[in-house]
């Protein structure tokens, strides 16, 4: 098996592959406060394109989006930020006005 560039482990939790156990276990959680009701719709890897002036620039794909008390929430699992990220990260939250939150 080939070993990942930042040493994540893939890990299979509900029939669905995560990039790394960390991804697999904030998933879990997630499952947990959506069945309590704390948070609603959640959404696997949801995709923001970036669109700057008409052009396609790059598109952004996030681990986990959900609702949390009506406020849309855009989580990404990150154990290493490379600096592509900080750049799409940054792109998104302005163009769509959203805070990007990492676990």
């Amino acid at each position: 098996m080939k070993q990942s560039k930042y040493r994540s482990v893939k890990t299979c939790v509900d029939n669905i592959e995560f990039d790394s156990a960390k991804e697999a276990r904030r998933y879990s959680e997630l499952k947990l406060l959506e069945r309590a009701k704390v948070i609603n719709s959640l959404e696997l890897q949801p995709e923001f394109p970036v669109v700057i002036e008409g052009k396609k620039i790059c598109k952004y794909k996030a681990d986990f989006a959900y609702y949390e008390d009506d406020r849309r929430v855009i989580e990404d699992v990150k154990g290493f930020k490379t600096p592509v990220y900080r750049l799409k990260k940054r792109l998104v939250e302005a163009l769509y006005g959203v805070e990007i939150i990492e676990t």
